[in-house]
């Protein structure tokens, strides 16, 4: 990964996430025709948030690109915390939801903790239940092993599937994850180290955070900061993936300074159309393996 390069090669995750999409199309194909149904998700709304609305209609669309059956309960935003637990608990009884989804941020009402505590573990395609995050954590959790224990969540498992797609060396490489949510840094945290990699995790209260992220051979910004990752921060030749989605006056921008870092870094992704369309693509690839798992 080392040497400097003229123009980073830009990798394409809206095209390895159609060939992740079109795996799990066929998966999901030859599981039906053995068990006698397909895979269902099952995705909970609950108010009007427009970006939420959007997401959720993505990923609905998607799920029935892939044959997987989608069923969606769309909540007005009055709805109490005790009726959503209830349907959480229908949804974890019904035998024909495999996956489910309650998309976040939930209205201010609503403990999102004591929500995501309440999915079964084993239809949990988040990965965010305090089991499947506890499996990761203790290394036992896996994104391309179906034996494996656990689910993990989408976006850090789209990272990973970006890495191994393109050849990029994980084992023994400085890795730094440049945020520290539940959602990404943690996650991917463990995901690089179960990889052998050798992780630092960082943020932006870190001190001499360029210096940090300056050793890193792949440099994975998740801070949710728009365009903080600039040339000085990045190893000439390092892989850059870049996991922010900042919507500015400018349109939707990436944690990286995009057209600058590219002139050092080895490997980059870009806003939109790198780590984005990963995220559904792995929700895709979560929901037909908890399938495969309760058919099992």
């Amino acid at each position: 990964m080392s040497g400097a390069a003229a123009t980073a090669r830009v990798i394409d995750g809206a095209g390895i996430a159609a060939d992740v999409a079109e795996r799990v199309a066929d998966g999901v194909a030859a599981l039906a025709a053995r068990s006698g149904r397909p895979p269902g998700l099952a995705t909970v709304l609950v108010g009007e948030d427009p970006a939420s609305q959007i997401y959720v209609r993505r990923k609905r669309e998607a799920c029935e690109k892939a044959g997987i059956r989608s069923i969606h309960h769309a909540l007005d935003v009055a709805t109490r915390p005790d009726e959503l637990l209830d349907l959480v608990a229908e949804l974890n009884a019904d035998d024909g939801v495999d996956g489910i989804l309650v998309q976040l941020p939930l209205p201010p009402d609503h403990d999102p903790d004591l929500v995501t505590a309440a999915i079964s573990p084993s239809k949990d395609v988040d990965g965010l239940t305090p089991t499947n995050a506890g499996l990761l954590a203790q290394g036992r959790a896996g994104v391309d092993d179906d034996d494996a224990p656990g689910l993990v969540p989408c976006t850090p498992a789209g990272v990973m599937e970006i890495l191994r797609h393109e050849g990029i060396a994980v084992e023994g490489a400085d890795a730094v994850v440049l945020g520290r949510s539940r959602l990404v840094g943690r996650p991917l945290a463990g995901l690089l180290i179960a990889a052998n990699a050798t992780v630092t995790v960082c943020h932006t209260r870190t001190r001499d955070l360029a210096g940090v992220c300056s050793r890193a051979d792949l440099l994975v910004a998740a801070a949710g900061v728009p365009r903080l990752v600039t040339p000085e921060m990045v190893k000439p030749g390092a892989t850059v993936i870049d996991v922010g989605t900042n919507r500015t006056d400018e349109g939707l921008v990436g944690d990286v300074d995009f057209e600058s870092v590219r002139e050092v870094a080895g490997a980059i992704t870009p806003v939109p159309g790198g780590v984005g369309p990963m995220t559904i693509a792995m929700l895709l690839a979560n929901t037909l393996r908890a399938a495969r798992a309760r058919a099992a």
